[in-house]
């Protein structure tokens, strides 16, 4: 499907799924390069950034969390040139949605029509996905800070799962900018044969957004690291206190199940048995010794 936007001398189309009939309609409108062609048909498994006639080709690769429960990661191939843009993408991109309002109210362009060719575009569009990502990296941190009211509420145990579910996202979110950088970098000459040295000066605002992400996404990990450690304490601190309960515990009756034992054995001489009161006198003996044991656990604070 593709969808058109147009402003003053600049246009933008987004494919989602673009079928053969639709790419071939684009070939002959822009005069692309027919390996474009077949590459946007189906998607890249490996970023790009290369020229290739009159368009700068990029493909990137973005973070999917709220657009799919199943999909880690979503593409975006970018073809730039002189007067449009030309995005391509095979699932749903929430920025972009955003992106095409600020573009149909002229906020991309600026009241002074600063934006005059599709390189300009491109920034813009790059910056909403961006914001979306340190946006997304806001969200981690508030689920991160709910994991850690529930550690200090008791909740160790439950929230085993959830610190895992939690560092796979940020895992799978640091894995797809990881290339970034480099793409990014490599697009900076590039565009600046293409679109003039001053060019170069928006290229390193997005490479610097690109940095402050992962810087995010770092300390987001440090965090989760520091979590898990501490969640991990208090849950052996736990686990140690129950072993610790159950041993106390096995010890104190260990006696009293011997002594228990030995005045039931069948013999024919058997101290205390037949004496006045004899079942009481067995019974304060094994409650004196579970005392004395008791009160021996307590100078030693083992309990």
């Amino acid at each position: 499907m593709l969808t058109r936007h147009v402003k003053r001398s600049l246009t933008w189309i987004d494919c989602v799924s673009p079928t053969p009939l639709e790419v071939r309609s684009l070939m002959k409108e822009f005069n692309l390069d027919p390996l474009i062609a077949e590459e946007i048909l189906l998607p890249s498994f490996k970023p790009k950034v290369e020229r290739r006639g009159d368009a700068l080709y990029v493909i990137l690769h973005y973070p999917a969390l709220h657009t799919s429960e199943h999909q880690h990661e979503v593409e975006v191939d970018f073809l730039v040139g002189k007067d449009f843009l030309i995005t391509t993408r095979y699932a749903t991109i929430d920025p972009l949605h955003s992106f095409a309002k600020a573009f149909e109210a002229d906020i991309v362009l600026g009241v002074d029509g600063m934006a005059t060719h599709g390189g300009h575009l491109f920034i813009g569009m790059t910056k909403s996905l961006y914001r979306s990502l340190i946006n997304e990296c806001d969200t981690i941190r508030h689920r991160l800070r709910t994991v850690e009211d529930h550690i200090f509420k008791g909740e160790e145990r439950r929230m085993v799962a959830r610190i895992s579910q939690t560092g796979r996202i940020i895992h799978d979110f640091r894995q797809s900018l990881l290339s970034h950088g480099e793409m990014l970098d490599s697009f900076e000459p590039v565009s600046a044969r293409f679109f003039g040295p001053e060019f170069s000066y928006y290229v390193h605002d997005i490479i610097g957004m690109s940095e402050r992400v992962i810087t995010r996404l770092e300390n987001l990990r440090d965090s989760l690291m520091e979590l898990r450690e501490t969640n991990n304490s208090l849950l052996s601190t736990k686990q140690n206190e129950i072993m610790k309960t159950l041993t106390i515990m096995a010890f104190v009756t260990f006696p009293l199940t011997l002594i228990s034992s030995l005045f039931s054995m069948n013999t024919k001489y058997m101290p205390i048995i037949g004496l006045p009161g004899d079942f009481y006198i067995v019974i304060g003996m094994m409650l004196a010794l579970a005392t004395g044991f008791f009160l021996f656990f307590k100078h030693k604070h083992w309990l």
